[in-house]
């Protein structure tokens, strides 16, 4: 059995006031005495529902937040990391579902970035180009480190924050979400990198909401919810139900939800577009009532065609009917005006205002109708919300809460309240589960199953494979900017076939 060198005890956090003090007497806490340790050279994934308390027990690891009470011990000893570089320098690094990187740096330069080798009166690119160089060919990485970090893929990217926290000779390395926009096989060569990793000695704690990811990478697995602790399994012990129930504290029954049934009339049609002047024309429909999946790889071309049919991105020829009329304009506010939404794969950069309430996020895209004098009444404003809030159980404190402070997937279903508020038609779906936990994703399943039942017409891209095939009536696949295959039998909806699809065989 490897040695334990990582202990956190009784971690506690409580909420804050508006000025940033901590609620000693309030009866929830953020985290509620929470134990967690770590294991030399072990994958230990970490796993609840959002809003459990995994990413504030990481910060508080990482030096970014302190913890009100308990107490972190590495190799046996007290330590009180006041920041990530203090953190790092006690062989702690932490990296983030979102990057951080400086895209108009090189590759070396991002590694060595806040300690960068000094020649005699300049920096020394070169110096920190060689040992940039000297560490990626250790670690069997072919990558250029004197290119700009932009033009790397997601998966490279993620592997230079890896080499920049080893660079600090880190021995413990948290990983949030590393998946979440990854292809199959990028997703491989970064499961290739752990194991080679753990079998050096190296530290992880992964924290994911795949539970497809579990068993591949994971040696032990911990769960939190509601901020507490709720027990430790090892790898012989994870069972999807069960680990499911601790998360949750509850069976969840049936994950998917088919009460919908597809009317006849077409809602939407799409003939002859192109994503680009050298592409084939794409062809697809949508039934009202309907659900429709867009399965393929990350960048088969899926969002572009959704952003092309709401008139967001330019498109190459083509028409698109409205419910048997054909639309000459393809434009975002008169879509929103018709009854057509898009709802982004992005929330915190194109979905939400993150500095807003809750409230005005979700009336955000409905004003012109709420109030068509221009003049906004917050007691109707509050009423909307309030419905809202209630029908898709968004798990907030108050209305008037920033939607920077809420869990991903509550932050995922306001964006969502924004589109049902605007009374949609069609409805397309742009990963609408992705970064959220299991018990989340039932709930917007049931949300889609709902809205379809009603006779909206659903589009929904999604990488999840089991989702795509568990809520799709039909399925279209996508693969370089093209629709490669329609699937319309259940029965052919399997993960295999579609994955031959995306990747040129038939």
């Amino acid at each position: 059995m490897n040695k334990t060198i990582l202990e956190m005890k009784g971690i506690t956090k409580y909420i804050f006031d508006a000025y940033g003090n901590a609620l000693r007497n309030a009866t929830v806490k953020i985290l509620d005495g929470v134990n967690f340790d770590l294991r030399e050279g072990e994958v230990h994934i970490l796993v609840g529902e959002n809003g459990a308390g995994k990413s504030t027990l990481m910060k508080i690891l990482g030096g970014i937040l302190p913890p009100d009470e308990g107490e972190i011990l590495l190799d046996g000893k007290v330590v009180h990391p006041r920041n990530a570089r203090e953190a790092m320098e006690l062989g702690i690094g932490f990296i983030h579902q979102e990057l951080n990187l400086c895209n108009n740096l090189s590759v070396a330069q991002n590694i060595f970035i806040g300690r960068e080798k000094k020649g005699r009166f300049l920096m020394d690119n070169r110096g920190m180009v060689k040992e940039a160089r000297r560490m990626l060919n250790e670690l069997g990485i072919d990558i250029d480190p004197t290119m700009q970090v932009a033009k790397l893929s997601t998966a490279q990217q993620q592997v230079v924050e890896i080499v920049k926290v080893l660079s600090y000779n880190c021995r413990i390395i948290i990983m949030d979400e590393p998946t979440s926009s990854l292809t199959k096989k990028e997703i491989d060569f970064l499961f290739g990198l752990i194991h080679k990793l753990r079998s050096e000695g190296v530290s992880i704690i992964y924290i994911s909401h795949r539970t497809e990811e579990f068993e591949q990478v994971g040696d032990r697995l911990s769960v939190l919810r509601d901020g507490q602790y709720i027990g430790t399994l090892v790898r012989e012990e994870f069972e999807i139900d069960r680990i499911v129930k601790m998360m949750v504290g509850r069976q969840l029954g049936e994950m998917y939800e088919n009460h919908h049934v597809p009317g006849s009339e077409v809602a939407l049609e799409v003939k002859g577009m192109r994503l680009e002047p050298h592409t084939a024309p794409i062809d697809i429909k949508v039934h009202a009532g309907e659900i429709v999946g867009m399965g393929g790889l990350v960048g088969a071309g899926r969002t572009e065609l959704a952003k092309s049919i709401y008139g967001a991105r330019r498109s190459f020829g083509g028409e698109v009917y409205y419910y048997g009329k054909k639309y000459a304009t393809l434009d975002p506010q008169k879509w929103l005006r018709d009854g057509l939404i898009y709802l982004t794969e992005d929330r915190k950069d194109e979905g939400l205002i993150l500095e807003m309430g809750i409230a005005e996020n979700i009336t955000l895209a409905n004003l012109w109708r709420m109030f068509k004098k221009g003049v906004i009444k917050p007691s109707v404003e509050r009423e909307t919300s309030d419905k809202m809030v209630e029908e898709l159980n968004i798990m907030c404190k108050n209305k008037t809460q920033p939607v920077k402070t809420l869990s991903g997937g509550n932050q995922q279903k306001v964006v969502l309240g924004k589109c049902l508020v605007t009374t949609p038609k069609v409805l397309i779906l742009d990963e609408p589960t992705r970064g959220i936990d299991v018990g989340a994703k039932r709930e917007i399943y049931h949300i889609i199953d709902s809205i379809a039942a009603e006779g909206v017409a659903v589009i929904m891209i999604s990488s999840d494979m089991p989702e795509l095939i568990g809520m799709s009536d039909r399925i279209y696949v996508m693969k370089d900017g093209c629709v490669v295959a329609e699937i319309k039998d259940k029965a052919d909806m399997q993960q295999e076939k579609i994955l031959s699809y995306t990747i040129g065989q038939k």
